[in-house]
């Protein structure tokens, strides 16, 4: 029996939605649905809620959960990932809480930045786990990576592993869909093209007809910075660099050195920067979860539409021999876009068929975007370096080189702050055994 594998299935939200999707493929019927995760009753939870979908809509799939990883992963033809190691509660809450010792404050922290450079380190060890059971019961098996940080998570997995991965994420499709809806424009019969790197790839063009519609974008968006709104920063980029940017404002804002500073705190009213957003998003889905769970998991009428989600798409693109056009995560090899460096993982235009997934060639980007780009690779390409080596050095080295920490602290705080969140994190960074560097 072929199988699909959820590797953090324990997401019931998310589960039900790239799962769910799959229920509505015709070509995976007969498929196993595999599940696993480390937390039992969510795994459950997350069971039952498919079984419903599978009962309601009466899909000819088959639902199993596993205990152990390895089993789960025997024999899988596609591994969907949706981990999150540590979670809210310790993880989360240090990433941001001793950063703020040092002065250093934070809006989502889980992409670069020192909240995403330790995500990774706790990550990327348990991904180069998960590539070694791979690599030895299910070794053709294509990896859908939907875990952050992106660019970090599927550059470990593409350049230490055997394991076919593709790196996915939401800010791609809905990029342009957004900003037209943010300006009151008309979005049908656009005509995009979006590169970069993952949170950070712009829209390069932007035409309907063979209209360039950038010039009335940039117009509305001046006007819009008349009053506070909700993506400010993504606005104030796009008139210094000229381009606007995949990945929303509170993201953006931890990404580059001009938003977040305590020299010039008015800067956060001026954007309407919303600082420890993350935390209080887990919060809030924690809380909702616990009044949502009921009708989640034990609802027999629970319904479900076709999500955005690509996963669903990929997995049926090779199933059918049919193209499907995605933005995707891939290794820079040949130089897709020319100048970002070749062990980069960047976000690019893909075609996938059967023959497997297809990215474009880009390119040059514009100079200044891929000035912009390469900071936040610098972090990317150290971050994966620590990880590997589990040299406390690189994990130093990726932070003084992350552009927001660097514009904040100086080189002793920096590795002050690092040497307590590798002793806050403990069992989980065993990598970082070694002596301190002394400041």
């Amino acid at each position: 029996m072929p199988k699909i594998t959820f590797i953090g299935a324990g997401s019931t939200v998310f589960a039900k939605n790239v799962l769910g999707d799959c229920m509505f493929v015709p070509a995976l019927a007969g498929f196993e649905f595999a599940l696993f995760d480390i937390d039992e009753q969510r795994l459950k939870d997350s069971e039952n809620m498919l079984n419903n979908l599978k009962n309601n809509y009466k899909s000819p799939v088959t639902i199993k959960s596993y205990d152990n990883r390895k089993e789960a992963l025997r024999g899988a033809k596609y591994v969907i990932n949706a981990i999150q190691v540590g979670g809210y509660k310790p993880s989360t809450v240090i990433d941001f809480e001793i950063p703020k010792k040092y002065g250093l404050q934070q809006t989502i922290a889980d992409t670069i930045g020192i909240g995403g450079i330790f995500r990774s380190l706790r990550t990327i060890p348990v991904m180069l786990d998960f590539a070694k059971d791979m690599e030895e019961v299910c070794p053709d098996a294509l990896f859908l990576n939907y875990t952050n940080p992106m660019a970090s998570l599927t550059g470990a997995m593409l350049r230490y592993t055997n394991v076919k991965t593709i790196g996915l994420c939401h800010s791609v499709q809905v990029c342009t869909e957004h900003l037209f809806k943010d300006l009151e424009m008309d979005h049908e019969g656009i005509e995009e093209r979006i590169a970069g790197i993952n949170h950070m790839a712009w829209l390069l063009e932007v035409k309907r007809d063979g209209k360039d519609l950038y010039p009335e974008i940039k117009r509305r968006a001046k006007e819009k910075q008349k009053t506070k709104h909700e993506d400010m920063v993504r606005y104030e980029l796009m008139d210094k660099f000229g381009y606007y940017v995949t990945e929303s404002s509170e993201h953006n804002a931890e990404y580059h050195p001009y938003f977040i500073k305590s020299k010039y705190p008015e800067l956060i009213e001026k954007f309407n920067i919303p600082l420890d957003e993350y935390p209080r998003r887990c919060v809030k889905q924690i809380e909702d979860w616990v009044s949502m769970r009921e009708e989640m998991v034990n609802n027999s009428q629970l319904a479900h539409t076709r999500s955005h989600e690509y996963g669903s798409r990929i997995i049926e693109a090779m199933e059918t021999n049919v193209p499907f056009k995605f933005g995707g995560n891939v290794l820079n090899t040949g130089r897709l876009i020319s100048n970002l460096p070749e062990n980069a993982v960047v976000e690019v235009p893909c075609v996938v068929d059967r023959n497997g997934i297809m990215p474009a060639y880009i390119g040059d980007l514009p100079e200044q975007l891929a000035a912009l780009n390469r900071t936040n690779i610098n972090t990317q390409l150290l971050t994966i370096e620590a990880a590997i080596s589990g040299k406390r050095e690189h994990v130093y080295q990726a932070a003084m080189l992350d552009p927001h920490t660097s514009a904040e602290l100086s080189m002793d705080d920096i590795i002050a702050m690092c040497d307590d969140l590798i002793e806050a994190h403990g069992h989980l960074l065993p990598q970082f055994t070694g002596e301190k560097v002394g400041v």
